[in-house]
């Protein structure tokens, strides 16, 4: 990739086919996210340990009895995955992407197709209108061009208008996709050849299971990707109240670059990448600016990501009369305005181990929601 030295180590670990299928039963379980699914590793050591312990730790938080998918669930979906040309890569593997695994909650599964090489260099996201004025996708156009050519990649959601003109300017280059739905499934329709063309050249990225269709609610999740697979978010013409802003908020809770550019104050599409710049974001006007903004971002060492459990052996969880002491004390401080979890440890004078687990049978038991920034809430 020209433009492009090298970066940190990558992690050369891997997962057995055993595990994938445990840790594939844990997210898929109901009431179980990214970070219930990291503190159940960090408590059990393995996905098989945590899933002989989820029963006990939503009963032990009052809610119902959880359905875990099925072993024989699990090797379908794998089974269809595969079939769909994909495969899984888990966090803390070698090829999952550095940048992503950085992120809060970064998805502990994600399904990838074609070349996943293209997630090791610096890479660009770049997101705004589907409805976008001719000029603004001519710049996005030369933009991403240039951006390619300098040896970044670009990443999107390949939507209409701005993403998709990305996408074509990047694909000689290196271009990731990250859908909504199911790696399998073509959205929008009229983008099924350049769907096609990025598994072939490019990389696609998804966090749902196969054959699932995008809903509205999908779309924050994919957004979240794609400010997590890459260095900065260029915002090109986006109305007040879009999906392109909620990338880029994304991006500034992850410590991303945010950058946007101007456009007419008469232009609605425009009043998006202007509030942005006027909240602070980066000013640029061209592709040049943007890998200047970059590249020392790019030069300087990555951080490793945690390892995930891999060669954890199973850590001893606090004592159960130790929890129901405090369980109630946890539950007292909590209500349905977020808190942060370091400012529960505060106030609870009591353990991580201890806070985390109450919190996590919560969790599982349905009654507690995680919000951005580390806070939970009851439900």
């Amino acid at each position: 990739m020209p433009g492009y030295s090298g970066g940190a180590p990558v992690n050369q670990t891997t997962i057995s086919r055993s595990d994938l299928i445990d840790r594939l039963r844990l997210i898929r379980t109901e009431t179980v996210g990214p970070v219930a699914f990291e503190h159940l590793l960090s408590l059990y050591g393995t996905a098989a340990a945590a899933l002989d312990a989820l029963p006990g730790l939503a009963r032990k938080g009052g809610g119902r009895v959880l359905r875990v998918p099925a072993k024989a669930e699990a090797e379908r979906e794998i089974a269809a995955t595969e079939k769909a040309g994909a495969r899984f890569l888990a966090r803390g593997e070698a090829d999952y992407p550095r940048l992503l695994a950085a992120i809060e909650a970064a998805p502990p599964l994600i399904t990838v197709k074609g070349h996943v090489h293209l997630a090791r260099p610096p890479a660009v996201a770049m997101v705004g209108a589907r409805n976008a004025s001719a000029a603004g996708q001519r710049l996005a156009r030369e933009m991403a061009g240039d951006i390619g050519r300098a040896g970044m990649i670009v990443v999107s959601g390949l939507a209409r208008g701005i993403d998709g003109v990305a996408h074509v300017a990047a694909l000689d280059t290196g271009t990731i996709a990250v859908v909504a739905g199911g790696i399998d499934i073509v959205y929008p329709p009229e983008h099924a050849e350049l769907q096609a063309r990025i598994g072939e050249a490019g990389l696609i990225v998804a966090e749902m299971p196969v054959g699932t269709q995008p809903q509205a609610r999908h779309f924050p999740r994919r957004n979240r990707l794609i400010s997590g697979l890459a260095l900065g978010v260029v915002v090109v013409e986006a109305a007040l109240k879009s999906g392109s802003l909620i990338t880029a908020r994304f991006a500034l809770e992850a410590g991303r670059e945010v950058m946007a550019v101007p456009g007419s104050p008469l232009d609605p599409r425009a009043r998006g990448a202007n509030d942005l710049i006027r909240q602070g974001a980066r000013l640029v006007e061209s592709g040049a600016e943007v890998v200047d903004v970059l590249r020392p971002m790019a030069e300087a060492p990555l951080a490793e990501p945690a390892r995930d459990g891999f060669a954890a052996g199973p850590p001893k969880p606090p004592d159960e009369p130790e929890i129901a002491r405090h369980r109630n004390r946890i539950i007292e401080l909590l209500s349905p305005v977020p808190i942060a979890v370091d400012e529960l440890l505060r106030q609870a004078e009591l353990t991580p181990p201890v806070v985390f687990t109450i919190l996590l049978e919560l969790e599982l038991a349905g009654r507690l929601m995680r919000h951005a920034g580390g806070r939970v809430s009851l439900i």
